[in-house]
């Protein structure tokens, strides 16, 4: 028998609450499989059933047949938790939503990747460290030997949003698993990586390893085609050939999925004038980072109800910018001057990690109260926000590790606007989002400039978003500014 994963009636529940329904579908070799759909629908905890990575609390129901060639197919659903264990990284990899929580914060990305291929494929030291930096070039980190100090060398920590996705995939292309399952392998990646990306997975699925991939990035669906499935509350509601869905979809809520991607957004008519006065200016802004020059000598002006986008490729400088302006970090030179009486707290920021800056072990509703008690904002102005997100409040009381990525990025940017901020930095606002959700969150945003006069620092590697939202545009790429 060929390799092949088969889901037969997968239901996934959490106590009396259905999260998935009813779901089958069929993976076989060589035809990538993608699943697209509204955050919260279930796509990645379809991914863990597959696992065997089911958060507590949460029970599976159905069975997951994977079928390795020249053996007896296995029902994974029963195997006991070491033998399911047992085939993570030699037969099942994952590549995770949140790169930044998979990667260890006490070694360096050449020996995280290096692990991998002594552990599971029985390299010695040095030819483990040879492949690793392999792995570190596939990824497009060209540098991982020659910065200062090396890409290879480096922590967490010390690399960018999109750096750390690039290395989780260099971990999972490390193992060689049979069956790979890539969770949002392209958020935070600006158009080239993300291509990059697309083509190191087709060639993944024409190795004959079985492809599975979540997304809110329809290019890259369009990219990888195959066979495209839409989820939306739980419900696998349509799956066919990946170019009839994207030409011709079945289901309404799938024409607005395709109908809500950024570049057919109808365009701006923008609202925002100069009459406003200044918030915030940089002058002559230079910054130095791991031994190369991200911007120098970067002038730009801020203003009330006014959308800037600071753009360029993943890695470039663009949330280093963003800091300095917020004055999260200092410049190597220049100055930022802010107008008389904008506080810190009129200075808010939306993480491009959302899990990060959670507390883990309070739920959402605890963490709300705690800033309700600091800062004295109503119930009522919490209740109307989460529903212009469209978040069910049920999902306050839940912990952070416990809804979607895009819920918790959502969650996130709640938090930040209940405080009234006058400056907004939205560090990759919406990479977690799928299209429908992305509109409904911009569109708040936009409105929200107009309304009350935010100014929003925009952090993005959507060129298509960024046409459609800004009044001014910094690109690091060209290291200044355009109208």
């Amino acid at each position: 028998m060929s390799l092949s994963l088969r889901i037969e009636h997968l239901s996934i529940r959490a106590g009396l609450t259905l999260l998935v329904r009813d779901i089958s579908l069929t993976l076989t070799a060589g035809t990538p499989l993608t699943l697209l759909g509204e955050s919260g629908s279930g796509k990645s905890l379809v991914m863990h059933a597959i696992m065997g990575s089911l958060p507590d609390g949460l029970q599976a129901h159905g069975q997951i047949w994977l079928q390795l060639p020249g053996q007896p197919a296995q029902e994974l659903l029963r195997l006991p938790t070491a033998q399911r264990q047992a085939l993570w990284g030699r037969t099942l990899a994952l590549l995770p939503q949140e790169p930044w929580l998979a990667l260890d914060p006490t070694m360096t990305v050449c020996q995280q990747v290096q692990e991998v291929h002594q552990q599971v494929r029985g390299l010695s030291a040095a030819q483990a460290r040879q492949q690793a930096l392999d792995n570190l070039q596939d990824v497009a980190l060209h540098d991982a030997v020659v910065s200062q100090p090396p890409v290879a060398e480096r922590y967490p920590f010390q690399l960018s949003g999109g750096m750390c996705q690039r290395v989780a995939i260099a971990i999972a292309d490390a193992a060689g698993g049979q069956v790979l399952l890539a969770d949002e392998p392209t958020k935070g990646l600006d158009e080239a990586l993300r291509d990059s990306v697309a083509q190191q997975l087709l060639r993944e699925a024409a190795g004959q390893r079985l492809l599975l991939t979540i997304t809110h990035d329809l290019q890259l669906a369009q990219q990888l085609g195959g066979m495209i499935g839409v989820m939306r509350g739980g419900e696998l509601l349509e799956l066919t050939q990946a170019e009839q869905l994207l030409q011709q979809p079945r289901h309404d809520y799938s024409r607005r999925l395709l109908q809500a991607d950024p570049g057919r957004w109808p365009v701006r008519q923008s609202s925002w004038t100069d009459a406003g006065g200044q918030l915030l200016e940089g002058r002559g802004l230079s910054k130095h980072m791991g031994g190369r020059c991200l911007f120098s000598g970067l002038h730009l002006r801020l203003q009330p109800g006014q959308i800037t986008a600071i753009t360029g490729p993943s890695g470039c400088g663009k949330t280093t910018l963003g800091n300095i302006l917020l004055g999260l970090l200092p410049a190597d030179q220049g100055q930022v001057i802010r107008v008389s009486g904008l506080t810190s707290l009129q200075l808010q920021k939306l993480y491009q990690d959302p899990p990060s800056a959670f507390a883990p072990h309070l739920t959402l509703a605890q963490g709300f109260a705690d800033l309700q008690r600091r800062h004295g904002f109503s119930d009522k102005a919490l209740a109307v926000l989460l529903e212009r997100l469209g978040l069910h409040p049920s999902l306050l009381q839940r912990l952070p590790a416990a809804i979607s990525g895009g819920e918790l990025q959502r969650m996130a940017l709640a938090r930040a606007l209940l405080l009234k901020p006058r400056l907004l930095l939205a560090d990759e606002a919406t990479s977690r989002l799928d299209p429908v959700s992305q509109q409904q969150v911009m569109m708040l945003l936009r409105d929200l400039c107009a309304e009350q006069g935010l100014a929003l620092l925009l952090v993005s590697h959507d060129q298509a978003l960024v046409a459609r939202m800004a009044d001014q545009v910094v690109s690091l790429e060209a290291h200044g500014v355009t109208a």
